[in-house]
């Protein structure tokens, strides 16, 4: 059984920085899409960031660029989420999310075309 499970969420100034997990159990991260999303109440789903693990290649929302990065340490089979220079507007359930393929531009597929997902992690951050 496939579980995905972040942590590392929390509370912050603005300015602050988090970083959040996503382990995985029962599966793997090669030649995987992780992705995260995000969600505030009120507000449609978002792609923050994902990585291709077979390549390494990475992608940023525009709103993220710059500050947060997407990585991934293989052998612990982790995936973190650095988030740094944190606003307001981040403030959201941050969800991981993953699934195997070895197409990279899938990778650009939305919350549906995702296999696994965790439970998500909550960010606020505070003004």
């Amino acid at each position: 059984q496939v579980q995905l499970g972040e942590s590392g969420g929390g509370s912050v100034q603005t300015g602050g920085s988090l970083r959040l997990s996503c382990a995985a159990s029962g599966f793997t991260y090669g030649r995987s899409c992780v992705k995260w999303f995000r969600q505030a109440p009120g507000k449609e789903r978002e792609g923050v960031a994902y990585i291709y693990t077979g390549s390494g290649y990475t992608y940023y929302t525009d709103s993220v660029k710059g500050r947060f990065t997407i990585s991934l340490d293989i052998a612990k089979n982790m995936v973190y989420l650095q988030m740094s220079s944190l606003k307001p507007e981040d403030t959201a359930m941050y969800v991981c999310t993953a699934k195997k393929t070895p197409y990279i531009s899938l990778c650009d597929g939305g919350w549906s075309s995702y296999s696994y997902r965790g439970q998500g992690t909550q960010v606020t951050v505070s003004s």
